[in-house]
């Protein structure tokens, strides 16, 4: 996209970045952080004493609190300036990746967990995700909406996978005489400097007039649309709670005593892959549509992980947890375009923050369990569940939406 111009305090034009292009390089950033925190998190805990299922306990903890915030993004989006928003949750960023450094009782970290930004799963339940697709979406038209998401969501796994590099650093600390959980926490420390900069791209979004109380609406006409999304949304992230990535990292840690570097190692590239996936389902979407492209490749990675659970050694399982990787997140893109597309424009901050809000909500309930399933040597039934669970909703969402058309498909 060319350089847009943006609008000075004296109300003159000047020639800045396109907003799109900030967003994607501060999620970029923020995806870096995400990518490298959700495989450091359990080795955090973990190094500090702390068992499996109280590492569950975190990622529940973080998963609830992002769905409380993104709530209250859902009310105050569009009353306020999504670029104030975006501002706030930055501050939140940097404060966690801070206290995450300072802090090593379990009652305060949890705590951390639940009022900040760390994310567990390394993807897109985040407080910033609905800020930025209501952000994004009036960039775009319609035919230009799933492409322009295919992007975004690219951008994001490829910073993703270059961050799960990053995550084999404190590995190498003993080389220039710094102790593993020393090294781990400079890791936070440089969670907090990459919210810093996506700050500074997020400065060069334009401010836009906010509505007014008849144009702005949390939900309107849209309403039973959206609610029936977040039920099924619901239980694809609750599926999904069960495999977020810092307890897959745990699984392989465990089950075939994984070292740091290699699990590095195969996040980056199961977030290589991930993010190619994304063009290639903004190119399907427009051939069988948006729905069939989410069902159609969903299930069969379902299936895989399904498989990676039973595998008998760690060759085996890394290489089906790779192809699915291939194919698990081609709904990513898609489904986001599809909630933009089936609500009007005022309702657009709020749909993307109430299919947000249960997903995390579901989410949040499951790692404590899949901690538990491996604290209690049941590791493959976590993998087990959240295939068969991920199954029911593909079927589910085809039966109910498949006659419902984004406008470029009718």
């Amino acid at each position: 996209m060319p350089p847009r111009e943006r609008q000075k305090p004296d109300g003159k034009i000047a020639p800045g970045l396109n907003p799109a292009t900030c967003l994607f390089a501060a999620r970029a950033l923020r995806d870096f952080g995400d990518g490298f925190v959700a495989i450091l998190l359990p080795v955090y805990l973990l190094e500090l004493g702390f068992s499996p299922l109280q590492v569950g306990i975190i990622a529940t903890a973080s998963l609830f609190g992002s769905a409380l915030l993104t709530i209250a993004i859902g009310f105050l989006g569009a009353h306020r300036d999504l670029r104030q928003l975006l501002f706030a949750a930055t501050g939140l960023m940097v404060a966690t990746g801070v206290a995450m450094a300072m802090v090593h009782d379990y009652a305060p970290l949890l705590v951390i967990a639940f009022a900040g930004t760390i994310n567990p799963s390394a993807g897109s339940v985040s407080v910033f995700v609905p800020l930025e697709h209501a952000a994004l979406t009036r960039e775009v038209t319609a035919v230009d909406r799933t492409k322009m998401f295919a992007r975004y969501s690219l951008t994001g796994a490829l910073a993703s996978a270059v961050g799960a590099l990053a995550a084999a650093i404190p590995d190498s600390s003993a080389l220039v005489g710094l102790e593993r959980l020393t090294a781990v926490k400079l890791m936070f420390v440089l969670y907090a400097l990459v919210g810093i900069a996506g700050g500074l791209f997020y400065a060069r979004i334009p401010r836009r007039p906010t509505m007014g109380p008849a144009e702005a609406s949390a939900l309107g006409p849209s309403r039973a649309v959206v609610f029936k999304l977040a039920g099924l949304f619901s239980l694809d992230a609750f599926a999904g709670g069960f495999v977020v990535q810092s307890l897959l990292a745990l699984w392989l840690f465990e089950r075939f005593d994984l070292s740091l570097a290699a699990a590095g190692m195969f996040f980056f590239w199961s977030g290589v892959l991930s993010a190619f996936s994304f063009p290639v389902a903004a190119w399907l979407s427009r051939r069988i549509g948006l729905i069939n492209t989410m069902v159609f490749t969903h299930i069969p990675s379902s299936v895989v992980l399904i498989l990676a659970a039973f595998a008998p050694n760690l060759a085996l399982a890394l290489a089906l947890l790779l192809i699915r990787a291939a194919l698990s997140q081609m709904d990513v893109p898609t489904r986001s375009s599809y909630v933009m597309a089936v609500v009007t424009e005022a309702e657009r901050a709020a749909a993307a923050s109430f299919t947000s809000v249960p997903r995390s909500l579901a989410a949040a309930a499951s790692p404590a369990l899949a901690g538990a399933l491996v604290a209690a040597s049941y590791r493959a039934w976590p993998l087990v569940i959240c295939g068969m669970l991920k199954i029911v909703y593909d079927l589910l969402l085809l039966l109910q939406f498949r006659h419902l058309k984004p406008p470029e498909e009718r």
